[in-house]
C-alpha cells in the first residue's frame, strides 16, 4: 500500500466503527414502532409494495445502465478515484436537494412522488460510483453488489451488520447470491427514511425539510458507497 492508501484504509476502520455503534434511543424506538405496524399490514399490501419498489429499482437499473459510461476510474490511482468521486457526488447531492425542496413545497401530492425520484437518483449514483472505481455496472453480480451498497447505507442496526460482513467478504460469498429479499429490502427502506419524509409533507416547512433530508442521504450514500470499494480495492484490485 502507498501512503494515500494506508490513510484510506485507516478512514475505512474509522467508518466501520462509527457503522457499528448502535443507533439512538429515538432511532430504535421508531423502528420498534415501525415493525409493529409492518406486521398489522396484510400481506397482500407487503407484496404490492415489494412488487412495486423490485420493478422501480430494476427500471431505474436498466437505465442507469445505459447513462452510465463504463468503467471511467480504469487507469487512476485509489486518490484519484476518490476525488472523482467527490467531484459527482457534489453533483447528485445539489440535485437531489433541488429535487426534494420542489416536492416538498408541492404539498402531499408532490410530497409523495419523491419516493420514486429520489429513488432513481440514488440509484444512477451509485453506478456512477461503480464505474468511477473500475467496476463494470453491467455486469449482473456488480449490480447486485450496488443493491447491497443500497442496504448498507439504509437499515436498521441488525441488517446494516450483516450487509457489512456481505461486503467485506464479497469475493467468497457473491457466489451464493442469487436473488435479492426484495421485501426486506423496501422494508428497511422504507423504515429507514418514513420520519423525514413525513416531515417533508408538512405544509409550511416541506420544502426546507425535503431539501436538507434529500442532501444528506445523498450525502451518506455517498460515504457508505466510497468505503464499500475501497474495502474491494484494498483487498483484490478491480476485475476490468
Amino acid at each position: 500500500m502507498n501512503e494515500y492508501e494506508l490513510k484510506a484504509y485507516e478512514e475505512v476502520l474509522a467508518w466501520k466503527r462509527k457503522l457499528n455503534k448502535r443507533s439512538s434511543i429515538l432511532a430504535r424506538a421508531s423502528k420498534k414502532a415501525q415493525t409493529k405496524v409492518n406486521q398489522l399490514i396484510p400481506d397482500r399490501v407487503h407484496q404490492f409494495l415489494t412488487e412495486s419498489i423490485k420493478n422501480m429499482v430494476k427500471a431505474t437499473l436498466a437505465g442507469s445502465n445505459y447513462m452510465t459510461k463504463k468503467q471511467q476510474g480504469t487507469g487512476l490511482t485509489l486518490a484519484e478515484k476518490d476525488q472523482e468521486l467527490h467531484k459527482k457526488l457534489s453533483a447528485y447531492k445539489r440535485t437531489a436537494a433541488v429535487e426534494g425542496a420542489g416536492t416538498g413545497a408541492g404539498g402531499i401530492l408532490l410530497g409523495m412522488a419523491d419516493f420514486p425520484l429520489l429513488l432513481s437518483i440514488k440509484m444512477k449514483f451509485l453506478f456512477e460510483a461503480a464505474s468511477v472505481y473500475g467496476y463494470d455496472p453491467s455486469r449482473y453480480e456488480e449490480r447486485l453488489f450496488i443493491l447491497y451498497v443500497f442496504q448498507l447505507a439504509f437499515s436498521s442496526d441488525d441488517h446494516r451488520k450483516q450487509t457489512l460482513d456481505l461486503i467485506e467478504n464479497w469475493e467468497a460469498r457473491k457466489a451464493e447470491l442469487s436473488e435479492l429479499d426484495w421485501q426486506q429490502f423496501q422494508q428497511e427502506y422504507r423504515d429507514y427514511i418514513d420520519f423525514a419524509k413525513m416531515l417533508q409533507l408538512m405544509p409550511g416547512i416541506g420544502a426546507v425539510v425535503g431539501a436538507y433530508a434529500n442532501y444528506n442521504l445523498l450525502d451518506q450514500l455517498g460515504e457508505t458507497a466510497m468505503n464499500a470499494y475501497r474495502i474491494r480495492i484494498l483487498k483484490t484490485p478491480p476485475q476490468l
